[in-house]
């Protein structure tokens, strides 16, 4: 019997399927991204909290919080920051319109603490698509610093009509 709130798939094996399923999507749609350059491991830039929020303030990077609506509900999303549930089935295929749309932003994803953006950056770039940068941190911090709420960083409320209206901003 599991104990009350404990999934009944280990932290391993929902490692293993958003594996899976980021690798299988990233096959499918990354070519528009990369054509005509070789598919290489690209490079994933680290950016704390505060200077992601200034960033994306200034429109020079593209601010993604790829956590589940529930979170966004819970905590708020950043200020500036573009809602896309990493679990929702059109994840990669959003960001790759979003790479396709604003070629030369550099696409900076935020979680709660740092460990799904960590791994969704790292399988991204393994499979070529460029301009990936971790803000390691997260929403309420963890090992790699306080995180966005800690350091007092401006939130808007996770509704849907806020969705909605932050993804009309990037989305075509």
């Amino acid at each position: 019997m599991q104990p009350h709130g404990v999934s009944p798939f280990s932290m391993a094996s929902r490692r293993t399927a958003l594996h899976a399923c980021i690798w299988g999507a990233v096959g499918l749609v990354i070519g528009p991204v990369t054509a005509g350059h070789a598919q290489q491991a690209m490079t994933v830039a680290d950016m704390r909290p505060d200077v992601a929020h200034r960033a994306a303030e200034a429109g020079e990077i593209i601010l993604i919080d790829i956590r589940r609506p529930e979170e966004w509900l819970q905590t708020g999303i950043g200020q500036h920051a573009v809602p896309l549930d990493m679990t929702h089935k059109d994840f990669v295929d959003t960001l790759v319109t979003l790479r396709q749309t604003h070629p030369d932003k550099p696409m900076a994803l935020i979680c709660r603490t740092g460990n799904r953006t960590g791994h969704v950056t790292t399988l991204l770039a393994q499979q070529g698509f460029p301009g990936l940068v971790d803000v390691r941190e997260g929403m309420v911090g963890g090992r790699h610093g306080p995180g966005w709420l800690k350091r007092g960083l401006p939130v808007y409320a996770g509704t849907g009509e806020n969705i909605r209206d932050s993804l009309s901003k990037v989305l075509p």
